[in-house]
């Protein structure tokens, strides 16, 4: 199977359009050669007109050309008229997107009044029980036909009205029938929005593109790359368009660097037509993120290389971290092989942050640049190695970006029939002039989150952010979010719609408060059920709007706790994770930041 052109060289996936809207009037056209198009969702009540009209227009003012506003029920979807109407009187006709989730009788009132339909496959038509049972063949054809008799008036309605859809699995939302037959998996992803797409190709209705999103960015690579796999294999017509989310990405540089690893690695392999950068924040900050990530790519790509043919070292479709020998750095440090992935610094950094160093940090220098026994090579052209025990790297200065040049080393060794560790660097030499520390956190985040997601790399080098006490956090942010290692509280936080129960920010920071010092704990932050207990999916401990001022409490995808105050369930989920024997108390010391 095959995702991309090829890993080696940028060349963008060609897809049919999709029309958004009216394009002469602020629509958009989504694929073919259009420029990819950046998206957001607003946060307030659906059912407040007003706030959502604003909301909207404060995001089209920073550039997001299609906004995305929950229906939650018939209700709220019947007033998307009064909203896309007040829109429109103030000369705004940017695409709205309904969001539906368990409604077919709210999916086809909103379908009236906005130009995109979002569904998602595992709540539409399902209700989740989380219930183990195995389905024949008749039983599941069965269920294809039950299915098939909830969707298609929505897809007749959109084809007679000229309406577009969203075909987006989660990462946790699929349903029973999916999970038992494919599992919580990439393939049972792919395979939910694929039955919903042969029940809109079979009414001759393809004004449609997919979505595949996760919370851990190296399953959403895995699910779009197998998306655009098996959709090649289908046949050429099914060259439908994709849109990219990390989702419940979080809040602040967390947020910023799972979305730019998710993100930006497929667009980088030349995939995506359009995108969100789901933050626990404002809306618009997404949006200058977005615009942030979609310039950087060209500086991350060539389309002009010319490579003689190799073979690729991975398999696209699956993670498996790259098999290399153990080797000594220094000082009872090792690398490669089953150790952690190490987080290298150059003698710059280290003269910079090692005094301030204390004992018990987790964030510290694991060995120097100018230090380490390395073979620098241009992986464009042969070289040899004298044993899989040597430790090797891209020269400084190769002509090639950098996730190309790591990708080559590996295949290239392969092919030499070596397995030697390998050692990343972020670009192919210090940037120069600097970048700003948020340029600097994207296009280290998109290499070497990219490189890690393709199991490469034994050993990470950050030189994009020139701050040694910045640099050195962000190497290991960077392994955090693509759960290459773990050195301090994971959070997963959806980003606040209409539906959420409460405050997220706020919420989120407190929550971040209290627990931020247990480092490998996993704690989802979700609004409402829509994004749990599914989504939260690999989370330990989940904080889950339950009523309006109610928080349910989960361990896992397990609801324990239920309509607990909103005032009370902070200090309730400390206590549940007292009880399951993960809490520690914090250590004021150690929970300084290094200074830069």
């Amino acid at each position: 199977m095959q995702y991309c052109t090829s890993p080696f060289q940028f060349a963008r996936r060609r897809t049919r359009e999709v029309i958004v809207g009216d394009p002469t009037r602020g629509g958009v056209i989504v694929g073919g050669d259009h420029p990819v198009v950046r998206q957001s969702m607003i946060t307030c009540d659906t059912l407040d007109t007003d706030a959502c009209v604003q909301q909207t227009l404060d995001l089209v003012k920073v550039g997001c050309q299609i906004v995305r506003i929950t229906a939650q029920t018939k209700r709220h979807a019947a007033n998307l008229e009064h909203i896309v109407r007040e829109l429109r009187e103030q000369n705004c006709w940017v695409p709205i997107v309904a969001d539906i989730h368990f409604k077919p009788d709210a999916a086809m009132e909103a379908v009236k009044w906005v130009e995109v339909i979002r569904v998602n496959p595992g709540n539409y038509a399902d209700s989740k029980k989380f219930a183990i049972r195995e389905y024949t063949d008749d039983q599941y054809e069965e269920e294809l036909s039950r299915i098939e008799e909830k969707f298609a008036p929505l897809v007749e309605e959109c084809k007679a009205r000229g309406r577009a859809m969203r075909i987006g699995t989660n990462h946790g939302s699929l349903s029973d029938r999916i999970m038992n037959r494919f599992g919580d998996t990439p393939l049972g992803m792919v395979e939910s929005a694929l039955e919903f797409a042969r029940i809109a190709r079979a009414r001759d209705f393809h004004n449609f593109k997919f979505s595949m999103k996760s919370s851990n960015p190296k399953v959403m690579i895995e699910c779009y790359r197998l998306l655009v796999a098996r959709m090649d294999a289908l046949g050429a017509d099914w060259n439908y368009p994709i849109h990219l989310g990390v989702t419940e990405a979080g809040d602040g540089e967390d947020g910023r660097i799972k979305s730019a690893i998710g993100i930006g690695s497929l667009l980088c392999d030349g995939l995506g037509d359009t995108i969100r950068v789901s933050l626990t924040e404002d809306s618009p900050n997404e949006i200058a993120v977005c615009n942030d990530l979609l310039a950087e790519i060209p500086s991350l790509t060539d389309s002009e290389l010319e490579l003689s043919p190799v073979k690729l070292s991975y398999d696209p479709f699956e993670y498996v971290r790259r098999g290399t020998p153990e080797i000594e750095l220094a000082d009872n440090i090792k690398l490669g092989g089953e150790q952690p992935i190490r987080v290298i610094v150059t003698q710059a950094t280290w003269d910079a942050v090692s005094p301030k160093i204390r004992p018990r940090d987790d964030v510290r220098p694991e060995g120097v640049y100018e230090d380490l026994n390395i073979l620098e090579v241009d992986p464009r052209e042969e070289f040899s190695v004298s044993c899989n025990t040597q430790l090797v790297t891209v020269a400084d200065n190769v002509p090639v970006p950098s996730i190309t040049a790591f990708r080559l080393l590996a295949a290239q060794l392969q092919r030499l029939g070596l397995n030697n560790p390998i050692l990343l660097k972020d670009c192919p030499s210090i940037p120069s002039p600097e970048l700003s520390p948020q340029i600097a956190l994207l296009r280290s985040a998109v290499v070497i989150g990219s490189l890690l997601s393709d199991g490469i790399g034994d050993g990470l080098l950050i030189r994009n952010e020139t701050g040694p006490g910045q640099s050195l956090r962000l190497g290991y942010n960077i392994l955090q979010a693509v759960g290459s290692r773990s050195f301090k509280t994971d959070y997963v936080a959806c980003p606040s719609c209409g539906r959420t129960l409460f405050n997220l920010q706020t919420v989120t920071a407190k929550i971040r408060h209290r627990t931020e010092h247990l480092k490998g704990v996993k704690i989802a932050v979700m609004g409402c059920i829509v994004n749990g207990p599914g989504e939260m999916a690999d989370a330990d401990f989940g904080y889950v709007g339950g009523a309006p001022g109610k928080i349910n409490l989960y361990v896992g995808k397990t609801p324990v706790k239920f309509n607990i105050p909103e005032d009370e369930a902070v200090e309730r989920l400390v206590d549940l994770i007292r009880e399951h024997g993960k809490w520690r108390e914090a250590d004021l010391e150690l929970s300084e930041e290094l200074a830069s």
